[in-house]
């Protein structure tokens, strides 16, 4: 029978527990099996699968539900339902001291949360009892909805599905002594690439098994059922089996059910307790089982297969969040949790076990609290190439690649589409495609740190999630196909705003411009992509790069990849371009945000005379409209400065980026009066070959009365370059064109 709080004596129930609405009389097998925690003082994980640690597991994993739907009731929202069916496999993974746990289902998030406040990881953001879980929950600067970056003792975020195994994986490879167990929903299992990104990674590195995923399969997704609820057992099996696993462990709590409950699908919760005990001491284990096999180089999956919902307020899609009113004065949800009331003495043994699994809190022993040693890089070996000259912007790079990665043995560089294919055989050639066929012609080694996935999702992810987890990478693509990957990268670069730690910036580096995929088309044409990143710029640790030649993207590259907790995209092309700086001014240029490449005999800045012209120009090839439209304006009695836009995220004014809000904040922004000088005009044209909305700060800032962005329209299959500026219009002629238009305005 269940207990209200205020009819046990204050005395016999731990601080921490404070503000738990229903408690339990002792039971028989508590009194047995509950006289002291089985993992003891000084150890960090059970020593064996007996009577006690099942029935201790039951334990946690009935507290962790408890505490799921109290706080998720608490505020009448939150997501109670899908945590719930995975209880008892996490509650063992726990129990086994594996407690690097990620998942890529921010639905868990309130479980997830209980588990933290459990092992005491929550009182690092001053969380000390569950009133105190209850007020925070869904709050700013507390437990947001979802994970983030920002929580003690969590090591990633989780908001879109089908993220989850990256980071495992990037945990796998950084450090091979620990397993990264991962939760995945059987709904997440519809997001593309969630087990093929798992098989390429094997192929690629088939001795880093120690990660775990961790299939919740419990028949529903988030409104409806998953799309693999008609699944038969083997055909599941059958299924990772096809992905390149070895062993697939899967517990079906239909096999432990005396209670004939109707479905494929049983809440384990609804059994007699010898049911929920032998279903317990099953996950217990086979997780066991599947953690020593991923140890020991067998790609394995655990799948505990149980109804959603199982043990809280609800079965099936309807357990899947609360809605305004489903608080503790509704039935359901106050039976749900007198059904899971545990004794005091219950929690402080949940307590106990959680606090020394895996060695000691998760803020205090997860690998994610601590910030990873790296390899001093030095400055980098640049080449200077001569103003006038033409060079390769996208190659000279590459070099740099290959040697940060000769400096930092764990460096990886991400690509889909093949860096030969961008002018970076260079990279390949100093660093070899990871690859099982070794084959010199290719630039393949099985050692290689180039890692090829045809996924941008799989690109982003892996470089993504190594630099969240403390190392350094890099992710290579086309312009065109990033879209794919750019989720993540999005979801990365906010957990580094709010994360405790230094971390390195994830870099990435984009080529292939729309302008130089003429014959391709428009499949190979999507510069849109960078309005998303121009907007994610305001987040305040976002930037994206446009070097305007090969000296300057040396430079951009050995900035970027000594800047922390930042996402930095540089976008180049893979063409022989004019150089206009030299390494010097490149520098000042990145750093600054900008830098004058030309300007007229005499020009002046008057903004009231209409014959002053400045161009801002963010990218390279679109420079050489820029530049011949210049030698016609001039002709015609105008005065011309070229300005290139490298560093738009430093023109920005202060109060336009939530700068101050974020990890290894960086306030640096032009001044007004360095603004002016560099860019006042009578007349202001704004150039890219790509979105304007990189433009975005200089547009905002501009004092001068006529102005005007030129840009990106729509792809289409060309010839050239020209041809394809032609149709976007950008010419020389249409520039001067538009100038003249002004000036008579």
């Amino acid at each position: 029978m269940s207990i209200p709080e205020q009819e046990i004596k204050n005395d016999t129930i731990p601080d921490f527990a404070q503000g738990i609405r229903y408690f339990t009389d002792d039971s028989h097998e508590m009194k047995k099996f509950g006289q002291a925690a089985v993992i003891g003082a000084g150890q960090s994980a059970i020593t064996e699968v007996n009577d006690a640690a099942v029935y201790q597991t039951l334990l946690a994993a009935d507290a962790l539900r408890y505490l799921t739907l109290q706080v998720c009731s608490s505020k009448e929202s939150g997501h109670p339902g899908g945590f719930a069916s995975s209880a008892e496999a996490y509650a063992a993974l726990v129990m086994l001291g594996h407690t690097n746990i990620v998942t890529e289902v921010g639905h868990h998030a309130p479980g997830f949360y209980s588990a933290m406040f459990l092992d005491g990881s929550l009182e690092e953001m001053g969380i000390y009892s569950v009133e105190d879980m209850m007020a925070r929950f869904r709050e700013r600067h507390g437990l947001l909805g979802h994970l983030s970056g920002a929580i003690p003792g969590l090591l990633a975020p989780a908001g879109p599905l089908g993220q989850g195994q990256h980071f495992a994986m990037a945990g796998a490879y950084l450090h091979p002594d620990k397993l990264f167990p991962f939760t995945l929903g059987d709904g997440g299992m519809g997001e593309p690439y969630v087990l093929s990104s798992m098989m390429h990674f094997h192929t690629a590195y088939p001795k880093c098994t120690n990660f775990l995923p961790v299939l919740v399969w419990n028949g529903y997704s988030q409104e409806h059922h998953s799309m693999v609820s008609i699944k038969t057992n083997g055909q599941m099996t059958a299924y990772w089996k096809g992905h390149g696993f070895e062993n697939i462990i899967l517990v079906d709590a239909k096999e432990f059910d005396g209670a004939s409950q109707p479905g494929d699908y049983v809440d384990s919760t609804a059994f007699a307790l010898p049911g929920r005990l032998a279903f317990t001491r099953a996950v217990l284990e086979q997780v066991k089982y599947a953690a020593d096999a991923a140890m020991n180089g067998q790609l394995t999956v655990f799948i505990i297969k149980q109804l959603k919902g199982a043990g809280v307020h609800a079965a099936g899609a309807k357990s899947h969040n609360l809605y305004p009113g489903d608080n503790f004065g509704k039935a359901n949800i106050a039976q749900a949790l007198q059904k899971r009331a545990l004794p005091p003495r219950a929690w402080q043994l949940v307590r106990d076990n959680f606090e020394r699994a895996g060695g000691g809190p998760a803020v205090k022993t997860v690998v994610t609290e601590f910030e990873l040693a790296l390899p001093e890089l030095g400055e980098l070996p640049k080449q200077t190439f001569p103003i006038g000259e033409k060079a390769v912007p996208s190659t000279a790079m590459g070099a740099l690649v290959g040697e940060v990665g000769k400096r930092d043995p764990r460096f990886v560089v991400t690509n889909a589409d093949g860096n030969e294919a961008s002018g970076m055989k260079n990279v390949n050639e100093a660093l070899k495609i990871r690859h099982p066929t070794a084959d010199a012609l290719y630039n393949q080694a099985p050692e290689g740190r180039v890692y090829e996935p045809l996924s941008e999702d799989a690109c982003a992810g892996f470089a993504a999630g190594l630099a969240l987890f403390g190392s350094r990478a890099l992710w290579l693509s086309y312009e065109s196909f990033v879209i794919n990957g750019m989720p993540i990268v999005q979801t990365v670069t906010q957990a580094m705003a709010e994360l405790r730690r230094k971390t390195p910036s994830i870099v990435m580096m984009f080529t292939a411009g729309a302008l130089e995929q003429g014959r391709n088309g428009w499949t190979h044409q999507r510069p849109e992509i960078e309005n998303y990143m121009a907007a994610m710029m305001r987040n305040g640790n976002f930037y994206s790069l446009f070097p305007c030649d090969a000296n300057m993207i040396q430079v951009a590259y050995e900035w970027a990849v000594n800047t922390f907790n930042k996402g930095i995209a540089i976008i180049a092309s893979k063409s022989a371009l004019p150089v206009y700086t030299t390494m010097d001014q490149a520098r000042r240029a990145v750093e600054d945000g900008a830098i004058i490449l030309y300007e007229s005999s005499g020009y002046a800045s008057d903004r009231n005379n209409n014959r002053s012209v400045v161009f801002a120009v963010t990218g390279d090839m679109v420079l050489l409209p820029v530049f011949e439209a210049r030698t016609g304006l001039e002709q015609q009695g105008y005065k011309v400065r070229i300005v290139s836009v490298v560093n738009p995220r430093r023109l920005y004014r202060p109060l336009d980026v939530a700068w101050n809000t974020v990890s290894q904040s960086d306030g640096k922004f032009m001044s007004d009066a360095d603004f002016d000088a560099m860019f006042d005009a009578s007349i202001m044209i704004a150039v890219t070959g790509g979105a304007t909305g990189s433009l975005e700060p200089v547009m905002l800032r501009s004092r001068a009365a006529l102005r005007d962005v030129m840009g990106w329209k729509r792809g289409d299959t060309t010839a050239s370059p020209q041809e394809i500026m032609a149709f976007n219009g950008l010419t020389s002629s249409g520039i001067i064109d538009r100038v003249k238009q002004l000036s008579r305005a």
